[in-house]
């Protein structure tokens, strides 16, 4: 499960990088900070999506269902976190200085958010954990 929790990580650069070629800014130390301050928010919401799959598990509801269910439950949450996020990013956007992470954190968090709720369910899908009931339940 680690590595579906950590999985968003990678998909912050492609926001990030877009954002960088749009702007034409070069990517600075505080583009940097900007990653890993982007890293942490990311990871919370893969830590309280995977969580809820786990707990909203039963064995009266396929996986795909418990998946579908736990998406549209928390998009909410994670699309509201992201945008308050983007907001304080957006008041040091025109700084030269503090650029470099207002376009990590904007760019980086409105891919991330979208490929999240994507790409969680999809890795959960692959790496479960459930052994025996994985096996029982793709043969259905």
């Amino acid at each position: 499960l680690p590595l579906v929790i950590l999985t968003p990580i990678p998909l912050t650069l492609v926001g990030i990088v877009f954002g960088h070629i749009v702007f034409q800014a070069p990517f600075t130390a505080t583009s940097m900070i900007g990653f890993i301050a982007l890293a942490g928010i990311i990871v919370r919401n893969s830590i309280l999506l995977v969580d809820f799959i786990r707990h909203a598990r039963s064995p009266d509801k396929s996986l795909r269902e418990t998946l579908l269910e736990a998406g549209m439950i928390r998009f909410k949450p994670i699309v509201l976190t992201a945008a308050a996020a983007m907001i304080g990013a957006a008041v040091i956007l025109t700084d030269p200085i503090f650029q470099g992470l207002a376009i990590s954190l904007l760019f980086g968090l409105a891919s991330s958010t979208l490929l999240t709720v994507l790409v969680i369910p999809a890795i959960y899908v692959v790496l479960r954990d459930d052994g025996v009931e994985a096996a029982a339940e793709q043969g259905e």
